[in-house]
């Protein structure tokens, strides 16, 4: 039996980073990983997509040099086959061809035992793995997510691809389906869609990404249908059959039948909770599957267990996890530092991007707060770059006189966007915000007249 001062069950960023700091901070820890140290995102996930997104990005934005005034007559593209294989052999340079032994090594020097396999939890401050047996005194669960795979008659005759799987993949399928029209899903879609491929996005509800703002929503599911992905809303997929020449074909709610080569699975991910024997601790997971944790990151009802990341099921992000991640890291050395999370900026990295942070989803007509929008088109920036347009959405609580919430659609809105989650984050006053000076031209400049507009709503005698 091997004691440790902290057990980290899960090497994804937040298990990785929590080990690594407490073991450099003098404290014994086993990290406890069946897969890559590092997490999803690093190889198969966040920084595979963005990489196929900007290669994706980059050869929409050679078929515009015309009309941005780069050349005087439209350049050749190559075979947008030919081109995937670039932007994947790219890709995978990105991610180190999925091969987590950099990351294991440096964890290792740092001081961390690093175990290989799943870790079971076998008693009150006992766990499982590998036929050995490892105390603690403090455990830290960071176990993340898994994919949510829906039920769907016939999915599981044919080969259909998790995201995970997509964003591994070599070859370009001529034709997907994607289900699920999260931020996923709708990266999935431009990204195929942007190398040629037919591409039909599927979302069960009246909206894509429904936790966003309607209208922010909607201008998404346009610029998908620009790129030519078909978005089928409020539309399941009711069965699926395998063809005799290996395709797929796809029976949906609305009657039609859609044959495509893959099928992919992009409805979302749930909390990594099952057969960790979480049980033998008495820990309870929510509706969800989720972990609750208090504001510590403490797992409730357990004075020496934590949990940070997916399996929290708080604003299922890398950076949320390294922020839990920190949060832990100083209460285990002796602070009692409280995790915030009223502004917790989302991004969907798709072209342009959306980027909200705080109040989502029409908070104005649900808890009394006010807005103020206003079209990108009216920022001189969009005019010198050639964007498409864009909206910028601001919500803010007249009785505090603060900003709550902020979604956009626009060039590089995941950058400027910033603005508004240290706004949020500080509870700046409107009348301070309104007194910011931003550079011309830039799209920071869209707050101006909205931050303006929410304080005359709250105050109109001092404006």
């Amino acid at each position: 039996m091997k004691n440790f001062d902290v057990v980290v069950l899960g090497a994804g960023s937040a298990g990785e980073l929590i080990a690594t700091s407490l073991s450099r901070a003098g404290r014994s820890v086993a990290l406890i990983e069946k897969l890559r140290v590092g997490g999803e995102c690093a190889y198969v996930s966040c920084m595979p997509s963005k990489a196929m997104l900007r290669s994706a990005q980059i050869r929409a934005l050679a078929k515009k040099t015309v009309s941005l005034g780069a050349t005087s007559t439209p350049l050749v593209l190559d075979d947008e086959i030919k081109a995937f294989h670039e932007a994947v052999a790219r890709r995978d340079r990105i991610v180190e061809f999925r091969d987590d032994s950099g990351a294991s090594a440096a964890a290792i020097k740092d001081g961390v035992r690093l175990y290989r396999g799943e870790g079971v939890i076998t008693g009150l401050h006992s766990i499982s793995i590998n036929q050995a047996e490892l105390t603690w005194i403090d455990l830290v669960i960071a176990t993340g997510s898994i994919p949510t795979i829906p039920k769907i008659e016939g999915l599981e005759t044919i080969n259909a691809w998790t995201s995970d799987q997509a964003l591994s993949a070599a070859d370009r399928p001529s034709s997907v389906l994607i289900i699920g029209g999260g931020p996923v899903g709708c990266e999935l879609a431009q990204l195929f869609a942007r190398f040629g491929a037919q591409a039909t996005l599927v979302q069960f509800s009246p909206q894509l990404v429904g936790s966003e703002h309607s209208e922010i929503a909607l201008r998404l599911s346009q610029i998908l249908q620009e790129d030519g992905v078909v978005v089928l809303l409020d539309t399941e997929v009711t069965k699926v059959e395998l063809m005799p020449d290996g395709k797929t074909s796809a029976h949906l709610s609305n009657g039609s039948n859609l044959l495509v080569e893959r099928v992919i699975i992009a409805s979302g991910r749930r909390p990594n909770t099952s057969d960790c024997g979480f049980d033998v601790l008495g820990i309870e997971v929510d509706d969800k599957g989720a972990v609750q944790v208090d504001q510590h990151c403490r797992v409730v009802g357990h004075n020496n267990i934590w949990a940070a990341g997916d399996v929290t099921g708080v604003a299922p992000f890398t950076h949320t996890a390294n922020y839990q991640g920190r949060i832990v890291i100083s209460n285990l050395m002796g602070n009692k530092q409280i995790a915030n999370y009223n502004a917790i900026p989302r991004t969907i990295f798709t072209d342009p991007p959306v980027a909200s942070v705080g109040k989502s989803a029409d908070a104005e007509n649900k808890e009394g707060f006010i807005t103020s929008k206003i079209e990108l088109s009216e920022v001189s920036r969009l005019a010198t770059d050639g964007g498409s347009g864009g909206l910028l959405i601001l919500t803010a609580d007249p009785l505090r006189g603060v900003l709550v919430g902020a979604s956009a659609i626009g060039p590089r809105a995941d950058e400027w966007m910033a603005e508004a989650t240290l706004a949020i984050r500080a509870e700046i006053q409107l009348s301070l915000l309104c007194d910011v000076v931003h550079a011309f031209p830039t799209f920071g400049e869209a707050f101006e007249r909205p931050f303006r507009d929410l304080a005359q709503q709250i105050n109109p005698a001092s404006h």
